[in-house]
């Protein structure tokens, strides 16, 4: 693993947006500790993780508040497996609330000086151990939720989060580059990631503690970095927020996965006790732009290529297309492919 260097802590600029902004202008990042109640996290973990129990995801008799996995169902974003569960954790109405928490929100309206409109699009990062092929690559966020560039993640672990359990790494002053990088085809979430020969610079982490929260612009250069235990689930959110007057892709008005199973937002709202923060995105008058596809369909052409030259990673990438649906043109040319390597599709060969 690169060394890795400590977060620089920003509490005591909490009130003092200027020096927010040119901290952030300047590293790419403000990293606080606990500015996020403790016991609110808490209490979303035990409602999460005892979600993902039901799914099958933890060892059954365990306190899921310890996050046991139960290694035999491994999966990752873009399997099936994965989103039914996934989806279930998605529907909780305390999820979605606790990407409107006024702790956060505010910060990030001192950091852009605006109103600040969180994304419907909510995120959660469930990821298991034992799996590190899949560990989020080196990526900026803006080729995923695209908009433009002064969309903010801010990322928060739900429960204490130490370096070997997978937390989130910066690479400082990496957002000054003020362009998105070519990324390419990768396995981890998003399926997209940097080429490292082209990153000069030390990562920045920590041993993250409940309440800790990381925020920074769509062209910070980040990572996630491996799950190394033997037997625990990483849990984090990982949500955006913008200027309400700012452009908005169209597909962050949808909630995340949706393309796996057509999940509605009705299908999301259907158990909830209130109809607080439903379609609450509608009050605005918001500049919604179309969705860019481009780095998505030039990861996929990169598979494909990469799969005919016999890359392990690729023809797995190309199983598990096929997998969700055969019959889109996706997973037609990846069959295609596939077959013309005589390669068997098997989405588990990996």
């Amino acid at each position: 693993m690169d060394k890795i260097k400590e977060l620089h802590i920003s509490n005591d600029a909490i009130n003092d947006p200027e020096e927010l902004r040119a901290r952030i202008a300047e590293k790419g990042y403000l990293f606080f500790k606990k500015l996020q109640n403790p016991d609110k996290l808490w209490e979303l973990r035990r409602e999460m993780l005892t979600t993902m129990q039901e799914g099958g995801w933890l060892i059954a008799g365990t306190d899921p508040m310890d996050g046991i996995a139960d290694i035999t169902t491994q999966c990752t974003e873009g399997d099936p497996e994965y989103t039914d569960v996934y989806h279930d954790v998605y529907k909780l109405q305390a999820f979605h609330r606790s990407a409107h928490w006024d702790e956060v929100v505010d910060m990030v309206e001192k950091i852009i000086g605006r109103k600040v409109l969180p994304h419907p699009q909510k995120i959660a990062r469930l990821w298991y151990p034992k799996y590190t092929e899949h560990t989020t690559p080196i990526h900026q966020d803006f080729v995923h939720f695209q908009g433009n560039f002064q969309t903010y993640t801010c990322w928060a672990p739900v429960g204490d989060c130490p370096i070997e359990l997978g937390g989130l790494a910066v690479l400082p002053g990496s957002h000054k580059i003020n362009k998105v990088m070519e990324h390419h085809f990768s396995l981890g979430a998003g399926g997209l990631c940097v080429n490292t020969d082209e990153l000069k610079g030390e990562w920045h982490s920590t041993n993250y503690e409940i309440g800790d929260t990381l925020i920074f612009p769509a062209l910070t250069i980040h990572k996630a970095l491996p799950n190394l235990t033997e037997d625990r689930l990483r849990v984090s959110l990982d949500n955006r927020y913008q200027a309400v007057d700012d452009p908005i892709a169209e597909h962050m008005l949808e909630p995340h996965l949706n393309i796996f199973n057509s999940l509605t937002w009705e299908d999301v709202y259907q158990n909830w006790k209130s109809d607080e923060l439903q379609y609450y995105w509608k009050d605005y008058d918001l500049t919604v732009i179309p969705r860019d596809f481009s780095y998505n369909n030039k990861g996929f052409e990169e598979a494909l290529e990469l799969a005919k030259d016999g890359d392990d990673r690729a023809v797995y990438q190309l199983n598990r297309i096929i997998k969700r649906d055969p019959t889109t043109e996706m997973a037609m040319r990846a069959t295609e492919v596939l077959h013309e390597m005589n390669i068997e599709t098997d989405p588990n060969s990996f």
